[in-house]
């Protein structure tokens, strides 16, 4: 039976609200009348390059756009093409072919066409290659590009390979070598040569902005491969001719964008110290338009045109004359990831369609359904931060971006339940598990700093929309509460006992009802000095599940750019007898890295989790910059485990990979209602949008910080 094992539900970070797309302008604009929507507008379209007109001849003879076009379309100039990704396919970001005709655009997806891969999983950077000629022969254009369809045999390793399919034949392969990790393909102007920021020989350390692959170089066409390293310390590569590729690299607290000579083996630096410039697309073999950041900037700032990521134009015979692209066309508004056309004539880019809001504007938004890699498993994104659902699946609440507002969806449709005004933040709502009790758990303080006080606060008679709410702790940081399946108790995590280091361990109150309050009392379950934090109470009541450093190596750093250092792992313990413990899944093998916010399934059979089990997907800066805000996790994962023998649930080898993104995902749920159930109403947001207001415009028209889907909050603190 479909979704027989309920939905999974959970929140993506640094995705932007409003949906991204791609647009164009000449080389220079005169103003805003001069960009181009280049797409047809549906879903969210990002990461483009053009598909050159003898590639594209080839693709529109494959039989689903034989009817669409012909060569003479192509020649006459009536049709060019573009390859990007796109979300409009289940929801999953994966590479899609625009036909632009001089009246329309039509989009196909690129696996439909040429029936590569149906799986799960995220594609990226669209290249052609091929087409050059080797004595009579002309070989074959070919599009080069990033999938994560391939498990790697190391844990915490980028899924992402790059794979080559023929255009003409549809045969596809791998390029990347096995148990090697590529990002950012780039194919030299001859179609012979790839170019590709690679983990080769180090893989990946946890590093979230400044990854530092090294670029390789390899042949289109094997054997042989011929792959050899050329830069140290370069990503994001891109070639001005078939001797120079321009890089962007980070030095000192700036990014800047170099130009290798691969004859020389000069190394130059294009853009001027003191700003940032990244994503470079070349243009020439001087010539190179960047995505720039001339200011830096907080949450806190309303920004400025030069604190706005913009697309320049720069030459390396004259580095401090850039031409300026989008402070033209849009100055207050973040540019994303240039790419080239028309031979340099025009630039192109993608921004969020903000133009279509005004200052105040509420943004309509909806609960996304991705495609499950489990057919018994749904699985949404839900619009707000901790999603948590009622056991009975009637109702599903969340918080804002901003942490300060509760919303709750049930048969009375979307409302606010309980918001403050004040300094302190809301986060972690849970509901009572005990259906008869209509009760959300929250945490509310000043700051999400460990020696701050933090509270648990229950909302009762949460439907009744009262906004009431009730203390249950006394000082100290407590955080992550969940009640057991009656609904009598709660197990949360406190500094309580924790000393000056702040350590945490898991407490339960015995009485939900009233806390530490009255006649509560409050029973430790761990101790120890460590962080153990997000716990969940099984639906058996038998077991607690929860996330904790316990087994960080002694020599592991205290802190990480004064967040936790990571060294998470999910263990099991028993409710009733704490000298039960089982670690059932770690990170990597030295115990390094993030798992999360694990949550049982409703049978009790799988924990869900976020996880960095998949490294990264993407190079990070291309996304809004990690500015002042949570440390990303990765993806969601589940892991099955013996509820017979919990022994035997020590390290599980096995995990899943439920979604595969660029963004962060995090703060999984699980519902024992599917996405399709009617009488959950909290589903039919699924297909009726909602509009939260946020003040996501100024008034002068320019995007404020939430635009880049950051959390906009401290650093994080589990």
């Amino acid at each position: 039976m479909a979704e027989n094992r309920g939905s999974i539900a959970f929140f993506a970070t640094y995705k932007p609200p409003v949906p991204l797309d791609i647009y164009s302008c000449p080389l220079p604009p005169t103003g805003r009348h001069d960009e181009l929507h280049m797409t047809d507008g549906l879903s969210s379209n990002y990461d483009c390059r053009i598909i050159p007109s003898e590639a594209l001849k080839t693709i529109i003879k494959r039989p689903k756009l034989a009817s669409e076009a012909n060569e003479a379309d192509v020649d006459s100039g009536r049709l060019s093409g573009l390859i990007f990704v796109s979300e409009r396919d289940k929801n999953l970001e994966t590479l899609h072919i625009a036909l632009r005709f001089t009246e329309k655009v039509k989009v196909f997806s690129f696996s439909d066409v040429y029936g590569t891969f149906s799986d799960v999983r995220m594609e990226d950077s669209g290249s052609i290659g091929g087409g050059y000629r080797v004595g009579n022969r002309t070989i074959d254009h070919s599009l080069v590009y990033v999938t994560t369809k391939d498990t790697p045999k190391e844990r915490r390793q980028p899924w992402t390979a790059v794979y080559k399919t023929n255009l003409k034949t549809g045969k596809t392969e791998r390029l990347t070598p096995s148990g090697v990790s590529d990002l950012s393909p780039s194919v030299s102007p001859s179609g012979r040569k790839i170019a590709v920021a690679s983990f080769q020989g180090k893989g990946w350390n946890g590093e979230i902005e400044d990854l530092q692959t090294d670029i390789y170089v390899m042949n289109v066409e094997k054997p042989p491969l011929e792959r050899k390293r050329i830069i140290k310390n370069g990503g994001w590569p891109t070639w001005g001719s078939e001797n120079i590729i321009f890089f962007h690299r980070k030095v000192g607290k700036f990014w800047g964008v170099f130009r290798f000579d691969i004859a020389s083996g000069e190394t130059v630096r294009v853009t001027t110290d003191g700003i940032d410039a990244i994503t470079p697309a070349a243009i020439s073999d001087t010539k190179v338009a960047v995505a720039t950041i001339r200011k830096k900037s907080k949450f806190s700032e309303v920004r400025v045109e030069a604190q706005y990521r913009h697309i320049e134009i720069f030459d390396s015979s004259a580095p401090d004359q850039p031409i300026k692209i989008t402070q033209i066309t849009r100055p207050k508004a973040d540019h994303f990831n240039p790419f080239v056309l028309d031979g340099g004539k025009r630039i192109g880019y993608h921004r969020c369609k903000s133009d279509l809001l005004n200052h105040g504007a509420e943004i309509p938004r909806n609960f996304h359904k991705l495609h499950s890699p489990h057919p018994d498993v749904g699985l949404f994104r839900v619009s707000g931060v901790f999603p948590t659902f009622s056991k009975d699946g009637s109702k599903l609440a969340f918080v804002d971006n901003e942490f300060k507002a509760v919303w709750v969806a049930d048969s009375q449709g979307l409302r606010i339940v309980f918001e403050t005004k004040g300094p302190d933040n809301i986060f972690s709502p849970v509901w009572n598990q005990n259906p008869q009790k209509d009760i959300l758990y929250v945490c509310m303080g000043p700051s999400f700093n460990a020696g701050k006080t933090l509270e648990i606060c229950a909302i009762p008679n949460v439907s009744s929309g009262v906004r009431q709410r009730r203390k249950l702790t006394k000082k100290f940081n407590n955080a992550f509460p969940s009640t057991s399946p009656d609904g009598k108790k709660l197990v949360f995590r406190s500094t309580r006992d924790g000393g000056d280091k702040k350590h945490k361990n898991l407490y339960i109150m015995e009485d939900a009802e009233v806390g530490e309050y009255g006649d509560g009392t409050i029973t430790r379950l761990t101790n120890g000095p460590w962080t153990d934090t997000h716990c969940q109470w099984s639906p058996s009541g038998d077991w607690i599940v929860f996330s904790s450093t316990r087994d960080k190596p002694k020599d592991a750093p205290e802190t990480d750019n004064g967040l936790d250092p990571g060294y998470f792992s999910v263990f099991l313990i028993k409710a009733n007898d704490p000298s039960v413990v089982v670690r059932v899944i770690k990170s990597g093998d030295d115990l390094s890295g993030h798992v999360n916010h694990p949550f049982f399934s409703p049978d009790g059979k799988s924990i869900v989790v976020t996880s960095d089990l998949a490294a990264v997907s993407v190079d990070p800066i291309s996304l809004p910059l990690f500015l002042y805000s949570v440390r990303p996790y990765g993806d969601v994962f589940t892991v099955d485990i013996n509820t017979d023998d919990i022994t035997k649930n020590k390290d599980v080898k096995k995990f899943n990979r439920i979604t595969h993104s660029r963004y962060e995902n995090s703060t999984p749920t699980w519902t024992m209602f599917t996405t399709a159930d009617p009488n959950a109403t909290w589903n039919l947001l699924l297909k009726d949008r909602y509009t939260p207001s946020c003040p996501y415009m100024y008034p002068d028209g320019g995007e404020s910080w939430h635009m880049t889907g950051h959390l906009c909050i401290p650093k994080r603190c589990c």
